[in-house]
């Protein structure tokens, strides 16, 4: 007969057990002031979960620390503590020389309801984080994404367009650009795509709620996971993975489907359906892969061509030394294209790239397991680097022989090996839409109406920044008839 314990303890027992208690918790204790002892200094909270970042505008709180507290700060919610960088150098000798160290993801447990571990925004370090990162970059490594050039002219020139038509919504018109762009290169869809297509807006609806639903602190399941395990709990997380998992199911399918009824087109899902041997996915897998096209790279091709735009408009001596850059390597009879592209190192310092730069290494010691994140406003304000960081000024990318500098980084992609992988394609975006514009264009504000010149720096909520005046630089029967004539190649 099997006999249970007895759960009756003596007073030897009660105390033995309750010493082992206290010297474990001691043992934390300890543990913890040691890490915390390794940590950067942290500004002062009276808060019991930590310090408050305001869901808007969080990089700005952050700036008001460093000058006291920086290169590197720490900060605390709830259990979690996480090192913040802000300066330039401390970026480029963590987060780029030591990537390997820091490629991984903190858990997230209201992220993995949502997921369940298949998006590789979070996934972890490891082998199919490796094949995942390996999928992507045979489609968008340099090379590769030369080959999409003609279908950004061809949605570029639809820009153009659309801004004669309807220039009061140009930020749609950058959205339908972009979704329409990376459904191409996602899926190989053909049709014409807009900014209010059904599919389109549930995409940026769930993009959107994943950025609220990953910051932590927003459930309380971050800070104690085993909520997670609770039958019940936070049903709204089960729904959003639920809708996240049949969009992307849904557009995976259609495309095994015109496989095979048809001869289509090339695409990523085509490439992983056709390819699946080598990496091992499995189809669910498969679908949020091309879904990482879907979900992200709409939303903040968008806002970059909206971004480029505020630039011109709150700047307008830099757009003008701009357009007689264009002027003068283009002219106004022929429309400019890819191929100038090397020829207008002004443009291109309007829109900042990701060349590299090193620095001199600096010993930085942070106890393994420690969260870390580059904060992307102060790095790239920072005085060392950029002098008169809040200036706007293109030609600190310009070297002295008036060539874009190739000794300077600009993280806006991210970091190390976490790098965006569709920067190629996208920056490719962002120049094309840019150059054309700029060359067709004249913008300047509309000052009768609200102006919000941090609109975009909330990914979470963007806004309508500014509202925009298009006054064509072309005569505008001329304008359209180029467009209409524009190459697909070039």
């Amino acid at each position: 007969m099997l006999r249970l314990p007895d759960l009756h303890m003596s007073g030897n027992t009660q105390l033995v057990l309750g010493a082992t208690v206290c010297v474990w918790a001691i043992g934390v204790i300890i543990r913890a002031y040691r890490r915390r002892s390794y940590l950067p200094p942290s500004p002062p909270t009276r808060r019991l979960r930590g310090h408050f970042l305001p869901l808007q505008n969080a990089s700005l709180t952050v700036v008001w620390w460093i000058d006291e507290y920086g290169p590197l700060i720490t900060i605390r919610s709830g259990l979690r503590t996480t090192v913040i960088i802000d300066r330039y150098k401390a970026a480029v000798d963590i987060m780029e020389k030591q990537g390997k160290l820091v490629a991984d993801r903190p858990r997230l447990a209201a992220g993995e309801i949502v997921t369940r571990g298949l998006s590789i925004i979070l996934a972890r370090a490891g082998d199919r984080f490796r094949r995942s990162r390996r999928a992507l970059q045979s489609h968008l490594q340099p090379k590769s994404a030369e080959e999409y050039q003609p279908l950004q002219m061809s949605q570029a020139k639809n820009m153009i367009l659309n801004l004669l038509d309807d220039p009061d919504n140009f930020q749609n018109h950058a959205t339908t650009y972009a979704a329409s762009t990376i459904l191409k290169v996602a899926y190989g869809k053909t049709t014409p795509t807009s900014a209010t297509d059904p599919e389109i807006r549930e995409a940026r609806k769930l993009t959107r709620r994943l950025r609220t639903i990953l910051r932590h602190g927003h459930y309380l399941v971050d800070s104690i996971p085993w909520l997670k395990y609770l039958p019940g709990y936070a049903p709204e997380l089960q729904d959003e993975f639920e809708r996240t998992k049949r969009l992307y199911t849904g557009q995976l399918n259609r495309v095994k489907l015109q496989m095979n009824n048809e001869d289509i087109g090339p695409s990523f899902a085509k490439y992983i359906l056709e390819n699946e041997h080598l990496y091992g996915f499995t189809e669910i897998q498969m679908a949020y892969l091309a879904g990482a096209f879907f979900g992200a790279g709409t939303e903040t091709t968008a806002m970059a061509i909206c971004t480029v735009l505020m630039a011109a408009t709150h700047f307008p001596e830099e757009q003008a030394r701009v357009q007689d850059e264009l002027d003068e390597v283009i002219g106004r009879k022929r429309a400019p294209t890819f191929t100038d592209r090397s020829s207008l190192p002004r443009l291109e310092a309007f829109i900042p790239g990701v060349p590299r730069r090193t620095t001199q290494d600096e010993n930085y010691c942070i106890p393994a397991g420690t969260t870390i994140v580059g904060n992307h406003w102060a790095i790239s304000r920072d005085p060392e680097v950029y002098p008169e960081p809040n200036a706007f000024k293109p030609q600190r990318w310009i070297d002295g022989q008036g060539r874009l500098r190739n000794n300077l980084a600009f993280f806006v992609f991210g970091f190390g090996r976490r790098v965006c992988p569709g920067q190629h394609v996208a920056h490719r975006s962002v120049f094309i839409n840019s150059v054309l514009i700029l060359w067709a264009f004249q913008l300047s504000l509309d000052h009768t109406k609200p102006q919000d010149d941090t609109g975009f720096t909330n990914v979470a909520m963007p806004n309508i920044p500014c509202a925009i005046k298009f006054k064509t630089r072309i005569p505008e029967v001329e304008l359209r008839h180029m467009m209409q004539n524009y190459p697909e190649a070039g």
